[in-house]
């Protein structure tokens, strides 16, 4: 494939990612339906919530008027150019911003004025890695500032919420980023979350984590038992969708982890809101295109 057939395939990537939301999170709010009492104001923002969604998959239309940063991460092959890809992305989400898939949603930070096409020096952000598998995967992540705007990095030892340096020490601070965000994060949100790694680094995965499905299982059994526990207390705060109260504050938490050096712990919690904007398209070397969600 060439350039101008990467870049059409990644438009397709964002309409996708813009106005259809992953059944596992559809299904999560359904769910979260359930629990909230007839009539409350939080059953009544999860049900605008649904039609919402269902609105904008069936018009290929945005779901949520703040369309976010897109964050792509690419793994391909050898054959295939990381620089090619690259600049596929770039105009992608140029091309996609013309169609209005996106706002534009990119301004100079110096200036203070809007691009107009929705591209920018770190818009978007995209993440290229070279793996020993035919083909390329990509997956594409839109981040709303209203979420961004609620993440949170904590440094352990925290005295102010009384967290060490431990799982149980990151669990005050995942409850405390959740208290903190209150309604603000276009709730419910879903976490995702690094333990470890550098300022930096820490952020990055906690952004990948968000990437995972809901319902899948943590294989490392203390991480898996962290994300259950945190689910569930996050949801008895009583936050609930948009910060009206309920029981469904949360709809999943993320977990992994990177090295650190002993100086630094630092618990990364990126928030994400309940359009939890997605895409995955697997590419062979032959040019076929498979979605994975």
């Amino acid at each position: 494939m060439d350039q101008e057939q990467w870049t059409n395939l990644l438009v397709d990537v964002v309409a996708r990612a813009t106005s259809r939301l992953p059944d596992d999170v559809t299904q999560a709010l359904k769910a979260g339906r359930t629990r909230e009492k007839e009539g409350s104001l939080a059953a009544m923002a999860l049900d605008s919530i649904l039609k919402n969604s269902e609105l904008a998959c069936a018009e290929t239309q945005p779901m949520c008027q703040d369309t976010g940063v897109p964050l792509f991460f690419i793994h391909h092959s050898r054959s295939i150019s990381a620089g090619l890809l690259t600049r596929a992305c770039d105009e992608a989400i140029k091309r996609a911003t013309a169609r209005n898939l996106l706002r534009e949603n990119a301004v100079d930070t110096l200036t203070g004025k809007n691009t107009g096409n929705g591209f920018a020096p770190g818009i978007p952000s995209v993440h290229c890695e070279e793996w020993d598998q035919p083909g390329c995967e990509i997956k594409l992540l839109l981040k709303g500032g209203g979420s961004e705007n609620v993440s949170a990095q904590y440094s352990l030892p925290d005295s102010r919420v009384g967290a060490d340096r431990n799982l149980e020490g990151a669990r005050k601070v995942i409850l405390d980023a959740v208290h903190q965000a209150q309604g603000k994060g276009c709730g419910p949100g879903i976490l995702g979350i690094c333990l470890g790694g550098d300022r930096a680094s820490g952020y990055l995965m906690a952004k990948q984590q968000l990437l995972r499905g809901l319902f899948d299982t943590n294989p490392e059994p203390a991480l898996a038992d962290l994300e259950a526990r945190c689910l569930d207390e996050g949801n008895q705060l009583g936050i609930g969708p948009m910060g009206f109260g309920g029981k469904t504050t949360l709809l999943g938490v993320k977990i992994g982890t990177l090295g650190r050096v002993p100086a630094s712990y630092f618990v990364s919690i990126a928030y994400l809101c309940w359009a939890a904007r997605k895409a995955v398209v697997r590419v062979s070397e032959e040019g076929a295109v498979t979605w994975k969600d």
